[in-house]
């Protein structure tokens, strides 16, 4: 006990007895007394955290219940009881009082502190962290995200990251604030291949390793060259050049397709046949793709879709064997 608690109390209790002597041997002087009055608490301070409640007791030198009051009821209130509650930082006087005498207690609301697991955490896109917290007085915490686009945390303080970026986590108990800075990593991207050639309706499967949990993203700047699909599958069109692109979480990496022109060949260049006979010709084309066949001359002769010749009337015309930008020739004599 300080030397200030305890001469007041050693006060009140002369106070106390010096009355019950004036009563004994002095009556006429007790009315006099009576009218100076006294208050002794069981505590003239408190130190409290936010939350917490205690009681404070008052013995009063006519018996009778005092009245209670906060000097500021936002940061500690008291009751009719003398419960006092605190609320939030800060400090107050609880005082009790009766008639002609009074006395107070100062209550101190020390701050609630946060201390957190982290105060920097850095992810790639789609995995999870935890964040923990702790309260100097056991307080539960709220946690929000100030981007929640790029990460989220939910009420576990569980964390996913959501694109490349930065996020502050906030955790929040009693007017008290901690935060954490979470950085979203741009992800390290590879492709399997930077080039392939590649003749038309040919295919060619790319594929992306990358730190990300991410599905990468697939484009052509050319589609009429070459086109992709949302598996990474190249297919050729036609002959040309064009790139394709795999983004993952606007990290790029690209490959560039080369649709080549193929060789077409006749294994003759000259075919002699009678009036009303049929020949099938012999081509290679270096694609492997089936060519389209014409004729220069129909009256003369003509060729169906598979290379098949009809000599119709004497004369002479060509056979024509094309495949994507490429055409060879065969000449017809019809006798």
């Amino acid at each position: 006990m300080s030397n200030n608690k305890f001469l007041r109390t050693a006060l009140a209790v002369s106070c106390m007895i010096s009355m019950l002597l004036l009563s004994i041997f002095h009556p006429m002087k007790v009315q006099a007394a009576s009218d100076i009055g006294f208050v002794i608490l069981n505590t003239y301070s408190k130190t409290m955290d936010i939350g917490d409640e205690f009681y404070l007791l008052a013995v009063t030198s006519n018996g009778k219940k005092p009245t209670y009051k906060s000097c500021d009821s936002k940061i500690a209130s008291v009751n009719t009881y003398g419960k006092v509650t605190a609320k939030r930082a800060g400090t107050t006087k609880i005082t009790a009082k009766i008639k002609n005498g009074e006395a107070s207690c100062t209550v101190k609301v020390t701050k609630t502190s946060i201390q957190l697991s982290a105060k920097n955490i850095a992810l790639e896109n789609g995995y999870t962290a935890r964040l923990t917290a702790k309260t100097s007085n056991g307080h539960p915490v709220t946690y929000r995200s100030d981007k929640k686009s790029i990460a989220t945390i939910d009420a576990m303080g569980n964390i996913t990251a959501k694109k490349p970026g930065t996020a502050t986590i906030t955790a929040k108990a009693d007017q008290t604030a901690a935060t954490c800075k979470v950085t979203v990593r741009k992800p390290a991207v590879s492709l399997s291949r930077r080039s392939a050639t590649l003749y038309r309706t040919q295919k060619v499967r790319l594929s992306v390793q990358s730190t990300s949990k991410s599905s990468p993203k697939w484009k052509s700047n050319k589609k009429s060259v070459a086109t992709v699909d949302e598996h990474g599958v190249v297919t050729a069109i036609k002959n040309g050049s064009a790139t394709i692109t795999a983004s993952v979480d606007g990290v790029s990496r690209s490959c560039e397709i080369t649709v080549k022109k193929p060789t077409v060949k006749f294994e003759k260049n000259e075919l002699t046949l009678s009036v009303g006979k049929k020949k099938t010709i012999k081509v290679t084309v270096s694609s492997g793709n089936k060519p389209v066949f014409s004729s220069s001359n129909t009256c003369i002769a003509t060729v169906d879709e598979n290379g098949t010749v009809t000599a119709h009337e004497a004369g002479k015309a060509y056979i024509y064997a094309a495949e994507d930008g490429t055409k060879s020739r065969l000449r017809i004599i019809v006798k």
